[in-house]
């Protein structure tokens, strides 16, 4: 148990409920159901340390491949699936916490594997009853670091407002955003992205919920010269996703500033923090996370096996994590756990909880 306390600005982390829309593959199937041939291609799937993950996928045809979706059928599959499944996710931790929809007075979605105007809090506020005079906001774009982002104005607002109740919706139909062609940088996009969606409720102090950390602050830190190791580049007909091969060396160069920067508003240093939700960025990421903070393969265990089971689920990676750290029941009154994401801009977002 950690002997310092903060006061803290009242809101708290209530729960998390999570979804893995689409069917279950398994790794070592997909270069062939995405028709890959290249043996060097075909290593980046089994070499991923991704067992498997979860993709809103059409049905093989006749000669056992995926076949390729029009841009069409991806803006279509987004939509769908992330209204289904983020109703779903939704509809289940509210009512874990006895709430209704009713008693949410912020919202915020984060996605960017799809782009829609209305926005998906306006899908959600029609199919599931929120109040008309919601505070909403529509995180697109910002990546896998967004999660982070979309919960700073729910806080802030929680804060400001007592009794409040904030929702945040990461919905990443990843599968919507793929692009099939023979290079080796679709070909590590393909290999690591998988279909997640998370909801999480912010609020005060609750009975219904064992475990809930105490929001103390957040610290974002961009690395502006490095703009251009993660985007969207289009391609003549669909957005194609890129990643730089030296973005761990990158994020590993960096993570100790955000992470510093946070930890000495509190007068605590890295081994005060005793639980790291880290967003399931790849392998490569996380060993540099490891080597530049000095944390240990156990302090990231539920991060690696996210990334295991589901891969990278981009936004609410991080939330899926913090489940599993729920779920573990080890977490003591006093505890300091740190949620980092890490996406395009480069960006690198911090935020210091205490359970």
């Amino acid at each position: 148990m950690n002997e310092k306390t903060h006061a803290g600005l009242g809101t708290y982390l209530l729960d998390v409920a999570t979804t893995n829309p689409g069917d279950k593959y398994w790794q070592r199937d997909l270069a062939s159901l995405f028709g890959v041939q290249d043996k060097k291609i075909a290593n980046i799937f089994t070499n991923s340390n991704i067992e498997s993950r979860y993709l809103s996928l059409p049905s093989a045809d006749n000669t056992g491949k995926i076949p390729e979706e029009t841009s069409l059928d991806l803006w279509h599959k987004h939509r769908n699936t992330s209204i289904e499944a983020g109703s779903k996710v939704i509809t289940e931790v509210l009512e874990r916490l006895n709430l209704k929809p009713t008693d949410i007075d912020y919202l915020v979605c984060v996605t960017s594997t799809g782009f829609l105007c209305p926005g998906l809090t306006a899908y959600f506020v029609k199919e599931l009853g929120f109040k008309s005079n919601i505070h909403r906001i529509d995180v697109v774009g910002m990546g896998c670091h967004g999660g982070l982002n979309g919960m700073q104005p729910i806080v802030n607002y929680c804060n400001q407002f007592n009794n409040s109740y904030g929702l945040l919706v990461c919905v990443e139909i990843c599968s919507a955003a793929y692009v099939f062609d023979t290079t080796i940088s679709t070909a590590v996009v393909n290999s690591l992205f998988g279909d997640g969606c998370t909801a999480a409720v912010f609020g005060p102090n609750h009975s219904a919920v064992k475990s809930r950390p105490q929001i103390l602050g957040f610290e974002s830190h961009i690395a502006t010269e490095e703009i251009s190791a993660m985007r969207f580049d289009f391609n003549g007909s669909k957005n194609s996703f890129y990643l730089d091969r030296n973005i761990p060396y990158v994020i590993g160069g960096q993570v100790d500033q955000p992470v510093k920067a946070l930890l000495k508003r509190f007068d605590l240093k890295v081994r005060d923090v005793s639980h790291w939700i880290v967003h399931s960025g790849g392998k490569k990421v996380l060993d540099s996370i490891k080597y530049a903070l000095n944390i240990s393969a156990h302090d990231i265990r539920h991060t690696v096996s996210v990334l295991n089971d589901h891969g990278n689920l981009s936004s609410g990676s991080f939330l899926f994590s913090y489940q599993r750290l729920i779920q573990e029941d080890r977490v003591d009154p006093g505890d300091y756990a740190l949620l980092m994401t890490m996406g395009p801009g480069m960006s690198i977002e911090c935020c210091l909880t205490q359970f």
